[in-house]
């Protein structure tokens, strides 16, 4: 199945989902989150074992595509058109983390470069990540005045402490692919191009064992109580990031961030 912002290869039993938007790092726009979510729930009809999520290109995927979001900010005195478009964006980036973090089978996330911003929520549903050396993930919310959202304070406090969470928001840390797997946020890292093999090598292992045992216990970790609770939590970081996205001062950032970039 191809779509045009995701595509989605099945076969011997995975499914592969590649975020398809090279040429703007894979930034989230409506249109690949769509993409997105159609490609998980096709996934999730065929009987897999494993699923994998990567991206086409030198990034993984860089968040929101801040563009997407001045362009939606068309009038400085009435900021309703930048919520309009950015309410459901986050809505549909929460959507698709959820949907991860109900998928039947095992979930691979192969860090194929930086994953900056909201996308970080997809690594962070995954049950085993692979990163690539040169790979990072930056929250950058306070260089551009944004709440955080993708789980950076729905999932990643319960993964290495609420204060070390916190600080690398604060200070905008940058947590390199050996620091993450010093964290336990990624569990092997490998040269880029290393990466299909590392992604190969765990779809073997994976193979080898029961899959309704996999199925089960993926269930119980992911259970519906802690699903809802990522749900109200997710929410609660949407409707921050409306708070905070429609400011005179944050429209300043934006401008001076994509001047830098």
């Amino acid at each position: 199945m191809s779509v045009s912002l995701v595509s989605l290869a099945l076969g011997d039993g995975t499914a592969a989902i590649t975020l398809d938007r090279p040429e703007r790092h894979n930034a989230l726009v409506p249109a690949l989150l769509d993409d997105l979510l159609a490609a998980i729930e096709a996934a999730r009809s065929q009987d897999v074992f494993a699923l994998t999520l990567t991206g086409r290109g030198r990034s993984f995927s860089t968040g929101g595509d801040i563009a997407g979001f001045l362009a939606a900010r068309t009038d400085t005195a009435d900021t309703a058109g930048i919520a309009a478009y950015a309410g459901p964006l986050v809505a549909k980036l929460n959507d698709a983390i959820l949907a991860l973090a109900a998928f039947p089978a095992p979930v691979i996330a192969a860090v194929n470069g930086p994953v900056t911003g909201g996308s970080a929520g997809l690594v962070l549903a995954a049950d085993i990540v692979l990163m690539a050396e040169d790979a990072f993930l930056q929250p950058y919310y306070v260089e551009v005045g944004f709440a955080p959202d993708g789980g950076w304070t729905a999932l990643l406090p319960e993964r290495i402490g609420a204060a070390r969470a916190a600080r690398i928001q604060m200070l905008n840390e940058r947590i390199d692919a050996e620091t993450a797997r010093n964290l336990g946020l990624a569990d092997r890292v490998v040269a880029s191009d290393r990466l299909p093999n590392a992604i190969a090598e765990t779809l073997e292992t994976l193979r080898a064992k029961e899959p309704e045992s996999l199925r089960v216990t993926r269930g119980l970790i992911w259970n519906a109580h802690r699903r809802e609770a990522l749900r109200r939590d997710l929410e609660a970081e949407r409707q921050a990031f409306l708070d905070l996205i429609g400011r005179d001062c944050v429209a300043e950032r934006m401008r001076a961030f994509l001047g830098r970039h």
